[in-house]
C-alpha cells in the first residue's frame, strides 16, 4: 500500500489497482525472474525460505519458498507444514525445465531434497518402518532441451567432431581430447567449482538425446554464443546428487570462433 497522501477516492482506486490481476501477475513473474537469475545452489547444499504455498502430491509435496534471492520451488517428503513457517531443504538437487505430469505443469527451476539434515534419523510413520525420501516424478539428470539449432560449421583440426558423431562414436573416443563447435543453449555458472555449458550444433537426434553436449569449463559463456571448445571426453560421469552424465566434455577451454 502506498503511503502518499491522496484524496480518499483516489487512494481507494490505487489500492484496488495494486491488487488487480495484472499487478499480481507482474509481481509473480518478477519473483520468478529474480529466482531464475540467482546463482544455482550447488548439489548437496541447503535452501531456506518462508513457505508461501504447498501442493501435496502423494508421498511428497511441492513447496514455494520466499528466499533472499526471490521465490524458489522445491519438492520434499510430505510432512505437516504451515504456510508462513521457515523451511530448510537439505541435500538439494537442482532440476531445470522439470515437467510434472501429475500437476500438468513445468518448473523452470526446482530443487529436490529432504526436510531432515544429512545424517538425521528418518522420521517413522506410526506403526511402520522408516520412510526414505520418495523418488520424484523424474529423477536424474534433466533431459536436454531442443533449441532447434541449425547446422553449425564443424570445428577444424585434429580430433574435431560434431556432437552427433561424439554420441555415435563415444566408446572409441573416451579419454580423448576432442574439439567441438556449436551454440550455447544453456549455461550454469559456478556449480561445484566449474561452469556448465550445454552445446548444440544441429547434428544428432533430439528424439534420442544425441543432439546435446554437456561441457564443463572454468571459462565463461552466454546462451546464444557460438563457441569452439576443446576438452577430454568422459563417459558415465557421476557427479553425485543425481547428476549422472553418459557423455561430458571436461576441463574444456573455450574460444569464440
Amino acid at each position: 500500500m502506498r503511503r502518499t497522501i491522496l484524496p480518499g477516492v483516489l487512494l481507494v482506486a490505487m489500492a484496488c489497482a495494486d491488487k488487480s490481476p495484472d499487478a499480481a501477475n507482474a509481481a509473480a513473474k518478477a519473483a520468478v525472474a529474480n529466482a531464475e537469475a540467482a546463482p544455482a545452489i550447488a548439489p548437496g547444499g541447503t535452501l531456506t525460505g518462508t513457505l508461501r504455498e504447498q501442493i501435496p502430491v502423494g508421498p511428497y509435496v511441492y513447496v514455494r519458498l520466499e528466499t533472499a534471492d526471490g521465490e524458489r520451488w522445491a519438492a520434499v517428503n510430505n510432512e505437516p507444514l504451515t504456510v508462513g513457517q521457515r523451511v530448510t531443504v537439505y541435500n538439494v538437487m537442482l532440476m531445470e525445465h522439470f515437467q510434472s505430469p501429475t500437476l500438468n505443469r513445468s518448473f523452470a527451476r526446482i530443487y529436490f531434497g529432504a526436510l531432515e539434515p544429512p545424517g538425521a534419523a528418518p522420521q517413522q510413520p506410526a506403526g511402520g518402518a522408516p520412510q526414505a525420501m520418495p523418488a520424484p516424478e523424474q529423477v536424474g539428470t534433466p533431459a536436454a532441451i531442443n533449441a532447434k539449432v541449425g547446422r553449425i560449421a564443424m570445428a577444424t583440426g585434429a580430433n574435431a567432431h560434431t556432437i552427433g558423431d561424439l554420441h555415435a562414436q563415444q566408446k572409441g573416443l573416451a579419454g580423448v581430447t576432442i574439439t567441438v563447435r556449436g551454440v550455447v543453449v544453456k549455461y550454469n555458472e559456478s556449480v561445484m567449482g566449474k561452469n556448465w555449458i550445454h552445446m548444440q550444433d544441429g547434428s544428432g537426434s533430439a528424439a534420442k538425446g544425441t543432439h546435446d553436449l554437456t561441457v564443463t569449463s572454468l571459462d565463461r559463456a552466454a546462451v546464444g554464443d557460438t563457441v569452439t571448445v576443446t576438452g577430454t571426453l568422459r563417459l558415465d560421469r557421476d557427479f553425485g546428487a543425481g547428476y549422472v552424465y553418459p557423455l561430458v566434455l571436461e576441463d574444456s577451454k573455450l574460444s569464440r570462433k
